[in-house]
Order: structure tokens, then C-alpha cells, then sequence
């Protein structure tokens, strides 16, 4: 199994000895980000569980880790906010959030509007304890994070019977800089020209792909994720959703291979890695 290039200790070391004059993230592992501005912190779709490897173990469909857990989630009691960005269990996690909730009593927990109910039953609070929001709708602050929610298609875009969309990303903007976390996301007609309305600092991209033989659905190949950093102009591109589970990983290699072709500038990070962007 691999290793974090930072884990538990020497995680936190970092987390805390980062400059808070510069914007940070840490990758934790599948489409789980940490961002870090000044004091503050926020959370987007961690997944620091084994939950999935223990539902699914003894199943037709193992979820085998690759790679270590780079942190408990009870020892992330420093977070101001956290995002879903919809409803699968390696983006909604209640062995991860419960936790988190834990530890901090005042955390806001982003959650797509059409998912509330889902979301509050899994986490075991009341409704009213989650904090919804909507494609393309007012955007939500809290402290320096300012996200705002856009569709995302796993597979196709999928709204509720008030016209909610299920699946989302978000455009998080902090520092002067722009983030955007697709969420598990493929492509569709309208998504360059919404995120178009940004300058995109920073995608955060899935790259496993669709392959329904082995039960993975809905997300950007490594060629749609470089095409799409390249239509928006990107200033960087990190990918993930690899490397966590052996039934739907893929190498990162095809997708730098394509990144340097197109000249879209990126950067492949190893669990636990951090990089900073000057502010």
C-alpha cells in the first residue's frame, strides 16, 4: 500500500507551519482537498475513512485502498467549513463528517439543496443543522471562502422535482484566487462557458474515466480533463480521483502526457502534498 508523502503528525506540522500570507491545499485522497488562507480552512469532499473498504469487503465489487489514510478526520478540529458535492459515500462520508461535527461545533456543512434530507439522515443531524445550496444561485460566505455551486453531470445532469441539481462543483474564491472542484463531473453542452464567467486559478479534476465493465461511471478521462483546463485557460490543473480504490484508479501518466502536449500547466500531487499559491 502506498504511503502519504505527509501523514498524521507530519500532516498537521504542515497544515500549521504553512505561510498564512499564501493560499494552500493539501490533497487527502481521492477528490478530498484541504485549502488553507490565513486561519482559516476549508474542507472539500474528504473522504478519511475506511468506511467503503469495510462495506464492500466479502462483495463483487472490493474496495481495495491504495493508499494510506493521510489523516483521522477528529484530528482536523481547526475546520470552518466543508463542502459535498453530492451523495456517494467517497464524497458524502459519515464516518468522516460525524466526526468532523464532532470537533467542531461550528462547522458550516455545504450540502447540494436537492440532497438535504439524504445528508442529514447519513450524518445524523436535523436538517436545519446542513447549509444548502444551488447551481448558478446566490453564492454562500463564510469567512474568507466565498462558493458558489455549478452543475456537474455523473454521466448526465440530474435535477430533483424542484429542478435541484443532485451532482455539483464549486467555484471557491479566496485570496484573490479562484478554485474550481468539478465534483465527480463529465462532460456537457454549457459547462466551458459557465466557468468561463471565472478565472479559473485552480481545477481540481477527476481523471479516472467511465467504464461501466468494472463499475466506474461519470467522471472526466485524463484527455477531457486537460481539454477542459485548456478551454478555460487554466492556471493549473491538479488531478484526481486515482490512486485511493484498485477497482477504479488509473496512472497518471496519460494525463500528463496530454497536459504537456496542450501546454495546459498542472501539477500531480501525492497524498498529503501541499501546494501554494502566492497570493
Amino acid at each position: 500500500m502506498l504511503k502519504p508523502l505527509l501523514q498524521d503528525d507530519v500532516f498537521l506540522e504542515d497544515v500549521h507551519a504553512a505561510d498564512p500570507d499564501n493560499l494552500h491545499l493539501w490533497w487527502l485522497g481521492q477528490s478530498g482537498f484541504l485549502v488553507k488562507w490565513g486561519n482559516s480552512h476549508l474542507l472539500i469532499d474528504p473522504y478519511i475513512s475506511d468506511s467503503l473498504t469495510q462495506k464492500y469487503a466479502n462483495t463483487d465489487k472490493p474496495h481495495v485502498r491504495m493508499t494510506e489514510r493521510v489523516i483521522a478526520p477528529e484530528r482536523l478540529d481547526f475546520i470552518e467549513v466543508v463542502t459535498s458535492s453530492h451523495n456517494h459515500s467517497d464524497h458524502l462520508d459519515g464516518e468522516t463528517l460525524i466526526p468532523l461535527l464532532a470537533v467542531n461545533p461550528g462547522l458550516t456543512v455545504i450540502i447540494p439543496r436537492a440532497n438535504l434530507a439524504f445528508a442529514a439522515e447519513r450524518l445524523r443531524v436535523p436538517v436545519q443543522r446542513l447549509t444548502p445550496i444551488r447551481a448558478m444561485q446566490d453564492p454562500i460566505t463564510v469567512g474568507p471562502f466565498r462558493i458558489q455551486a455549478v452543475p456537474s453531470a455523473h454521466e448526465t445532469l440530474e435535477t430533483d422535482e424542484h429542478g435541484d441539481h443532485k451532482y455539483l462543483g464549486y467555484v471557491i474564491t479566496v485570496a484573490g484566487r479562484t478554485i474550481y472542484h468539478s465534483g465527480d463531473a463529465c462532460p456537457y453542452p454549457g459547462l466551458v462557458e459557465s466557468l468561463k464567467k471565472w478565472t479559473i486559478d485552480l481545477a481540481l479534476l477527476p481523471i479516472n474515466g467511465r467504464d461501466p465493465k468494472r463499475g466506474v461511471a461519470g467522471n472526466f478521462t485524463a484527455g477531457e480533463a486537460v481539454e477542459l483546463g485548456h478551454a478555460i485557460h487554466v492556471g493549473l490543473v491538479i488531478p484526481c480521483h486515482y490512486a485511493m480504490f484498485e477497482f477504479n484508479s488509473v496512472s497518471p501518466d496519460e494525463f500528463i502526457r496530454l497536459a504537456q502536449t496542450r501546454q495546459v500547466p498542472y501539477q500531480v500531487l501525492a497524498n498529503g502534498e501541499r501546494v501554494s499559491l502566492p497570493e
